[in-house]
């Protein structure tokens, strides 16, 4: 093993927790029972990457087959990281028709074109998503493979979800990833967080979605009522506000969204502060929601009567368009009608 590889497993063993490093080593293969078998994995981490090393450096591994076993330890633990949703836009009349074997020669071939060096490894998992790593390099420098960049694609789909990408990199994955699927075009979804789960499940809709209805919920029974009047009313109210939190925000598990962000950009309005009023230029602020579950937090403010009902659009958007960052302008020279509008 080069020194590249062996601070490659060195990461590895160090981002792998101990309770998942023997059945991610299983599903890697690359081990023998008997050299699996001689591994404690109740010994320090320290004590299995020494261990773990040396039977690599017996085998002569190298950064080629070490990638598979980081790909594995990534796929099964995807809530890592600041995954970022992209669209592609315009799709070509074969669009739909693009096979992961077309796909992944497609794509190396015009990233190979665009990056001298450059290393990309694809597999498909069992959700139909399409996982690559790539490894950037440059002219002057081989592939980096402790900083690569994840890409997830679900094919027949135009939903791109990225990780780990910088500035510079970002356009040359753009246009590989454009000539690959047979699209026109890719735009920022403006949709983020650190669950990969949460943030395709909001974009491509798969939670549980409440539809209005205008058949009344009924009160829940067996309650033992003081005055039937005052209960029933009470309970059609908090009815009725749970059922409109689950028409904006959707019912049963919502995924796990953490952040939404509000950029504001309008004409400031108050008449009695003329210096703020007269200004040419719009009043900016920044609002920014966080919760270890945003949508599961809006929904409950507004079936407990935290929050007024019906819901703002400014929350309900959120699913509704499947994004978390929004840009409120003025809608037009008129009075204050203000929209909401992802930022391009």
């Amino acid at each position: 093993m080069d020194e590249s590889a062996k601070r490659l497993l060195q990461r590895l063993m160090r981002r792998i927790p101990t309770t998942t490093l023997r059945s991610a080593l299983e599903k890697w293969g690359r081990l023998t029972t008997e050299q699996l078998k001689s591994m404690d994995f109740t010994q320090s981490k320290w004590a299995l990457t020494e261990k773990l090393l040396s039977i690599c450096e017996e085998k002569e591994l190298a950064v080629k087959q070490l990638t598979d076993l980081e790909m594995i330890h990534i796929i099964d633990n995807p809530d890592q990281g600041m995954w970022y949703a992209f669209q592609l836009m315009d799709p070509e009349d074969d669009a739909q028709s693009v096979e992961l074997t077309q796909f992944k020669e497609q794509f190396k071939s015009h990233l190979t074109e665009l990056v001298r060096n450059v290393s990309i490894k694809i597999k498909k998992h069992t959700d139909e998503a399409v996982w690559i790593r790539i490894a950037w390099g440059d002219t002057f420098s081989r592939p980096n493979h402790l900083k690569p960049t994840y890409v997830v694609h679900y094919l027949q789909t135009p939903y791109v979800f990225v990780t780990s990408i910088t500035s510079k990199q970002k356009p040359l994955l753009s246009q590989a990833l454009v000539l690959s699927t047979r699209y026109q075009a890719i735009k920022d979804a403006n949709l983020s967080g650190r669950k990969l789960t949460a943030i395709r499940d909001l974009l491509m809709k798969k939670y549980q979605q409440v539809f209005p209805t205008k058949y009344p919920i009924p009160p829940p029974e067996n309650q033992a009522i003081s005055n039937p009047h005052i209960e029933k009313e009470q309970a059609e109210l908090a009815a009725n506000r749970l059922q409109m939190a689950s028409e904006a925000f959707g019912g049963g598990v919502l995924p796990q969204l953490q952040s939404a962000v509000y950029k504001l950009e309008t004409k400031f309005r108050d008449h009695s502060n003329k210096t703020m009023t007269e200004r040419e230029e719009p009043f900016r602020c920044v609002v920014k929601f966080t919760s270890t579950n945003l949508l599961e937090s809006f929904r409950h403010c507004a079936s407990s009567g935290i929050a007024s009902t019906p819901v703002t659009p400014l929350l309900s958007c959120i699913p509704l368009k499947g994004r978390n960052y929004f840009v409120i302008t003025d809608n037009g020279p008129g009075p204050s009608s203000q929209t909401c509008q992802p930022q391009v």
